[in-house]
């Protein structure tokens, strides 16, 4: 009997040995595991939600992370996949990014971003989610301006959980961190909810000033295309109700749709709005005709925003020149490779304001880098 117990504690002993050794072995393995994203199928149709296995829960990197939303809709996927890049390529911060986009969109968004490299993967998350829209006036708010424009003015309850949010147009490009535009937020007062770019600062040129028969804000309105969003202040201000508010009693007067509410919003509570100075959110009426921006020459561009299709068309070709270049450029190039390529490029382009403004941004980001 006291052999077959000292038998049954000597297996004992070796079990609970193999066990550990197991179990470090186990744990060693997992450390030299290399870095690994998960990407997982969300319930609307073949959208892709991306998460990084990565914790980022300390303070320090919870408040340097940086949370952009888009909406994409149409044939709009390849300005959407040019502006995340160029985003990740400015920065080193960690970016969770949102995207609404239809049906049509989100099979190519997936796609092209799982080929995405594992370092780029590392430092975002994506979530897809379908457009959606107030169940009241669902069709008239779907018609408003282009396809799908007025979803970001609901952003305060289609994105309950988030606290603010950095809302780009596709068309948009970062030629800075979006760091330099998200820490707006701790300069913004208690009663700013929003930070925004002026519109075309000029009286003989500027839409507003000289066309709209609608309230807008300040002397010559505001472009609503980079829009920071404080949505926890939006939600308490009821951001919403005054959104279908103005659209019920000047819908008959608006023409650029979610943009004209948001500046009629901002006539009537100035005191809700943080304007941006003109080269953090840089427009093409900056320098169409005339340069409307010094700052731009003289400090560079954060956010180049390509609207009225300056990106695509051949009406202002150094605007052209500067996107197709951040288009053609890989992750795995080299920063200064890819302003040296804007410069090349814009070269190329007929003598203009916008290509001086482009050249006198071109010569900073080089001189400093």
């Amino acid at each position: 009997m006291a052999r077959q117990t000292q038998l049954v504690l000597r297996v004992a002993s070796l079990a609970s040995f193999l066990f550990i050794l197991l179990r470090l072995f186990g744990v060693f393995k997992a450390q030299q595991q290399p870095h690994q994203a998960r990407l997982s199928i969300s319930p609307f149709s073949s959208s892709l939600v991306f998460q990084n296995k990565k914790d980022f829960s300390t303070t320090d990197e919870k408040t340097r992370e940086i949370h952009i939303a888009a909406v994409v809709c149409g044939n709009r996927a390849t300005e959407a996949l040019v502006m995340m890049k160029s985003a990740l390529i400015m920065c080193s911060n960690f970016i969770r990014f949102t995207l609404f986009v239809d049906s049509e969109t989100s099979g190519v968004l997936n796609e092209t971003i799982r080929l995405w490299p594992d370092n780029i993967l590392k430092r975002m998350s994506l979530d897809i989610r379908p457009v959606s829209y107030p169940e009241d006036n669902a069709d008239e708010w779907k018609a408003l301006f282009k396809p799908c424009a007025s979803v970001r003015l609901f952003f305060p309850s289609l994105l309950k959980e988030v606290d603010s949010v950095l809302y780009v147009d596709v068309d948009t490009v970062f030629l800075s961190s979006p760091f330099h535009i998200w820490q707006h937020l701790s300069k913004m007062n208690h009663t700013q909810l929003v930070a925004l770019g002026p519109d075309t600062q000029d009286p003989t040129e500027g839409w507003y000033s000289k066309y709209a028969s609608h309230p807008y804000y300040g002397k010559f309105g505001i472009n609503s295309g980079v829009m920071l969003m404080n949505l926890t202040k939006m939600r308490k201000f009821g951001w919403e109700k005054y959104v279908v508010r103005v659209h019920e009693q000047y819908k008959n007067r608006i023409m650029w749709g979610d943009q004209d509410i948001i500046n009629t919003i901002f006539h009537f509570h100035p005191e809700k709005l943080y304007v941006y100075p003109c080269n953090y959110i840089y427009v093409p009426t900056h320098c169409s005709i005339t340069s409307l921006c010094q700052k731009a020459e003289q400090q560079g561009i954060y956010i180049l925003h390509g609207y009225y299709n300056a990106f695509i068309n051949d009406h202002l070709p150094a605007l052209k020149a500067i996107y197709t270049s951040m288009q053609q450029h890989s992750f795995g190039d080299n920063l200064q490779m890819l302003f040296v390529n804007m410069k090349e490029n814009l070269m190329k382009t007929p003598t203009s304001d916008c290509r001086k403004v482009m050249s006198s941004f071109l010569k900073l980001v080089l001189m400093v880098s």
